[in-house]
């Protein structure tokens, strides 16, 4: 019996722990999936940093600098980046 309960406790800390964590990571990635748009300033999961060039169902484009495109996964998108704040307290 006692080794029941220990199981059934493991369980659930394997569940709060784990598993709810990972599921609201995976709601917040999907919102933001859906929130793209052309424009919005993007990080990578590999770390690079551009601008939204153009969108479609499975794909990005991405401009990392002028006139340079690259195409990457929608999914490796990991994050949108606010503009920078100057001194004035104004958007860049």
């Amino acid at each position: 019996m006692v080794i029941v309960i220990y199981l059934l406790v493991l369980v659930a800390a394997f569940f709060f722990l784990i598993v709810l964590p990972q599921r609201r990571r995976m709601a917040t990635h999907r919102a933001l999936m859906e929130a793209l748009q052309v424009g919005d300033e993007v990080v990578t999961t590999g770390g690079l940093h551009g601008r939204l060039h153009e969108l479609e169902d499975t794909i990005v484009e991405l401009e990392i600098a002028p006139d340079v495109v690259v195409t990457v996964a929608r999914g490796a998108i990991s994050a949108r980046v606010a503009p920078p704040v100057t001194d004035d307290g104004e958007a860049a």
